[in-house]
């Protein structure tokens, strides 16, 4: 004779029932509403990007604010080179095979281009470091130590730069904190300072090597 249900067993059979489905888990309260930590609670803690740009942007004019002053984030694009509505050629696939490989292989120093605010924001970074090194190396050649000090005196952190030297011309790269973009200088003889989206790769220094 099959011994009948007890509410115990019915009790449980009913939470199985209630968390699967589809293939899927889901976690209900007593009133069958998602309970706290299930996956509309984990939708939220996704971050939003949108508020962590706000937030670098926020960063970066706390810490350059002659650099903020110049309102970067209201920039515009300008117009592109032969007036209203004009557009850029598309340059065509290499013909030559070993152009074609050359050009596949050097893929890892693509750079991500800048928009209208990152542009103008690297441009302002751009004529400060100019500045403040021309001005401090114009009675002594350049060094890594003399570069890195200079950098850091503007308010650009040990860890945001790589330094380094090539005979008598020293090279740096530099992440500006909070909103970016990058930075790189070439200082010897003349003194070339330019910003640059980052690299598809990652990161503002370029990758070593190819595929």
């Amino acid at each position: 004779m099959r011994r009948p249900a007890t509410a115990a067993a019915v009790g449980v059979l009913a939470v199985v029932v209630a968390v699967t489905g589809c293939g899927s888990v889901r976690s209900t309260g007593a009133d069958g509403t998602p309970a706290a930590g299930g996956a509309a609670a984990s939708s939220a803690a996704l971050p939003d990007p949108a508020e962590q740009v706000r937030k670098g942007v926020a960063e970066h004019d706390r810490l350059f604010p002659q650099v903020a002053a110049l309102g970067c984030a209201s920039a515009r694009p300008s117009t592109p080179a032969g007036g209203p509505g004009a557009t850029s050629a598309v340059p065509a696939e290499p013909v030559d095979p070993w152009v074609a490989k050359h050009a596949e292989n050097s893929m890892y120093k693509q750079m991500a281009l800048l928009g209208a605010e990152d542009r103008c924001r690297g441009e302002a970074h751009s004529r400060r470091i100019s500045e403040a090194v021309k001005a401090r190396t114009a009675t002594a050649p350049p060094t890594q130590d003399a570069v890195r000090g200079i950098l850091e005196s503007l308010g650009y952190p040990r860890t945001a730069v790589q330094i380094s030297a090539y005979g008598s011309e020293v090279s740096f790269e530099l992440t500006v904190p909070g909103a970016g973009p990058c930075v790189a200088g070439r200082i010897g003889a003349s003194v070339t300072v330019e910003a640059h989206g980052y690299y598809l790769e990652g990161g503002c220094t370029e990758p070593k090597g190819g595929h």
